[in-house]
């Protein structure tokens, strides 16, 4: 049997993520490893509810943009509270595209990856 655990995005800033996932989303640090030289860190965020997790890359060495591509994918929160987020991520200025007729958002990350917001039925 096989079960999710994690997904990774690779992120420039660290700790600008790791602020935004807080403010946006709730998640927080659950564990985190660091290269023995150095090189990297990853640091995986925790919603409290479930057991996947989110792995931040950070790499030493980088300092250009992920190159996303099509960004035709993407990780999905539900939520209870869907109006409250909804008015939280506007004021945050993070919401990149709205399908009403779906019911759905999406929010973008410092990084410009996509973060689907669904309304839980």
């Amino acid at each position: 049997m096989l079960s999710f655990n994690h997904f990774n995005f690779n992120v420039l800033d660290l700790e600008k993520s790791i602020t935004f996932y807080k403010e946006a989303l709730g998640l927080t640090p659950v564990r985190e490893k660091n290269a023995e030289d150095g090189s990297f860190k990853l640091v995986y965020l925790g919603d409290g509810h479930s057991d996947f997790t989110l792995e931040l890359t950070w790499l030493k060495d980088r300092s250009e943009p992920y190159n996303l591509g099509e960004n035709e994918f993407h990780l999905a929160f539900t939520t209870d509270e869907y109006d409250a987020y909804h008015e939280k991520h506007q004021k945050m200025g993070c919401i990149v595209f709205e399908n009403p007729a779906m019911g759905i958002y999406f929010i973008t990350d410092p990084d410009g990856y996509w973060i689907e917001i669904v309304p839980d039925l």
